[in-house]
């Protein structure tokens, strides 16, 4: 398996070309399907956000041209998108996805909000069935590193996002927010962590509309009566937005919500008093020509970058002990692939070892006669103690050279026990490992057949000659 993660961000690419590369969230299991269509590649995850699209793929090729599909896909100029583009492979690959999954590489380092977009971007490619035994262990790990780096640094001990450094912008704008409007246009996740920030700011008014007016009200009633955002119908957004000082945008819309004539009517309404839009929406909510008027000032995510830098340098020991933490993780990772898989033959130790054991049972069954259950339970019990007992090198063996990928020594160890071409095999890390395999052997299930006596003579357990 080749992995290859491809990609522009907030660091390789400005807004304007990353509005034109994002892919809506409706079309994401589409786009994900399309991708796994390409040639060599046989799984695919697409993760698109404010700040990033991201493409990552397990292919059988390491010629597979991602670059190509999103040429072909987004209908965008190759020469346009090729000197924006990041590409990864393999164990770089990994590493870049345990950054992003840790909030590593985010514009705002240590925020909460990329783990929960991975995992949606995760869930998505699933149900559309593009991610299968291939990149679903590698996610599981980024997982699972991110919530350590989170746990066990202070990277995320304080309350850091894009809606906190909005806000923060805002406050630098106007010194104090107390006594003014701020108007949230769209009400997802962070539109509503705006509104935490604003609240603790001291923010006069707060207004909030949504497509779905059910959405605003569901968001406004986590909050409680005396600083609850007030709810507009989406059909008076105007309206509203010319009462407000603020408006904070972020939906999902794919064209402009305000333009150029908006901020004008805006203008007249408030008697030229200024206004301030701070667009955290990709694509944009607001046409960037409203920032040509006298009296309208606009700030879009990549003018966030400045606020964001500052929180950055308060986390500057948190993120170097967080990389050591994600180094190691990937090291863990690659080791576990690494890892020689040797279930199958001790599995297959196990089931031969079984079938010699029925087999001495049955033959010596005629000369034990009627025995009572206690008898019976006795030489069931001897005889499953001398198997294991029997079987506990040759198993101690095979899990340490799985340890350390003695394949050398696992083959030895395979054609002493004749256990067959394919019981030792290189790692598929959706199979069983060495730490799932029985510690004894399961009598309580019926032996296969075993060939005569004549033709397989047994070696675990010293026959009794007559």
């Amino acid at each position: 398996m080749s992995l290859i993660l491809l990609g522009i961000n907030h660091k390789t690419a400005p807004i304007e070309l990353r509005e034109r590369v994002a892919i809506p969230r409706e079309r994401l299991a589409e786009a994900a399907r399309s991708l796994a269509d390409v040639s060599g590649v046989t799984e695919a995850m697409i993760l698109s956000t404010c700040n990033r699209v991201e493409i990552l793929t397990a292919s059988d090729s390491a010629n597979v041209d991602i670059a190509d599909f999103l040429h072909r896909h987004l209908s965008i100029d190759p020469a346009l998108l090729r000197p924006h583009i990041y590409e990864y492979r393999d164990r770089e690959a990994v590493r870049h996805l345990f950054r992003v999954a840790a909030s590593l590489d985010s514009m705002v380092v240590g925020e909460p909000q990329i783990l929960g977009q991975v995992k949606d971007a995760y869930t998505v490619a699933r149900e559309a069935g593009t991610v299968l035994h291939q990149l679903e262990p590698l996610l599981q790990s980024a997982f699972a590193a991110a919530k350590k780096v989170r746990s066990e640094t202070e990277i995320g001990s304080t309350t850091v996002s894009i809606a906190s450094v909005a806000v923060d912008l805002a406050q630098k704008i106007f010194g104090s927010l107390s006594g003014k409007t701020v108007f949230l246009v769209g009400a997802g996740k962070m539109s509503e962590l705006a509104a935490r920030h604003l609240i603790r700011s001291g923010a006069g008014t707060i207004l909030v509309t949504n497509r779905t007016q059910e959405r605003a009200e569901r968001m406004a009633q986590q909050f409680p009566a005396a600083v609850k955002p007030q709810v507009i119908p989406w059909d008076q957004m105007r309206q509203a937005a010319s009462q407000a000082d603020i408006v904070i945008t972020s939906t999902g819309s794919p064209q402009p919500i305000f333009r150029k004539e908006d901020g004008q009517a805006f203008l007249q309404k408030r008697k030229n008093r200024p206004m301030f839009f701070i667009d955290i929406a990709v694509p944009r909510d607001v046409d960037p020509e409203i920032n040509r008027l006298e009296g309208i000032f606009l700030y879009d995510i990549d003018d966030l970058q400045s606020v964001a830098a500052s929180h950055l340098a308060e986390r500057t020991r948190e993120a170097a002990d967080a990389e050591t933490m994600i180094a190691a993780e990937v090291e863990r990772y690659h080791l576990k692939l690494k890892t020689v898989n040797v279930a199958p033959a001790i599995l297959g130790l196990q089931q031969r070892a079984e079938e010699f054991r029925q087999a001495e049972l049955r033959r010596v069954q005629s000369r034990l006669g009627n025995l009572t259950p206690d008898q019976a339970a006795a030489v069931e019990a001897l005889s499953r103690s001398l198997v294991n007992k029997f079987l506990h090198p040759p198993m101690a063996a095979l899990k340490q050279a799985a340890r350390e990928g003695d394949i050398a020594r696992i083959e030895d160890i395979r054609q002493s026990y004749a256990l067959g071409p394919d019981t030792a095999v290189p790692t598929d890390p959706t199979a069983p490992t060495i730490s799932t395999v029985p510690q004894v052997v399961n009598l309580a299930k019926p032996a296969p057949p075993v060939a005569p006596e004549s033709e397989a003579e047994p070696v675990f357990l010293e026959k009794s000659r007559p």
